[in-house]
């Protein structure tokens, strides 16, 4: 009876969006906005062989990087923000969703168990195929502040 209640339970695995494009920290930061424009996304994970270095936004360009007076050719490891918050592909999807609430965030980067990045996962992800009332209580926290 235990194995059939694990498989009812929906992990990130299952509703995550795999191969995600990823930036490395020596690219610039037009790279960055080109692939954010090409993927309609503000936000792409920044990669160094495999391993999840830190993110980049769309608001980091503008803030960190365009109005502290930089260009458009400094690199994205000026910019990123290093601290990354992530979950682990066997995650559980209503876990995940809560945390995404906690923090005040709509995507986050997947790992696996080695810390490679695998994919991202978004509350529309966890929402579309996960646990939809996870998701619409993550996003009623994210939309309170």
């Amino acid at each position: 009876a235990a194995a059939t209640v694990k498989e009812d339970i929906m992990q990130v695995s299952q509703v995550m969006t795999a191969h995600p494009v990823t930036v490395t920290p020596t690219q610039n930061v037009r790279d960055a906005a080109e692939i954010m424009k090409r993927i309609d996304t503000g936000f792409v994970p920044v990669g160094d062989n495999d391993r999840l270095v830190g993110m980049v936004t769309d608001r980091d360009i503008v803030v960190k990087g365009l109005a502290a007076g930089k260009d458009a050719d400094c690199k994205i490891s000026e910019v990123m923000t290093h601290e990354v918050l992530y979950c682990r592909d066997d995650e559980e999807v209503a876990a995940v969703a809560r945390n995404m609430g906690e923090n005040q965030v709509r995507r986050l980067p997947v790992v696996d168990r080695d810390k490679r990045l695998v994919g991202i996962v978004s509350l529309g992800d966890l929402s579309s195929d996960g646990d939809p009332s996870a998701a619409g209580v993550a996003l009623e926290q994210i939309s309170e502040s």
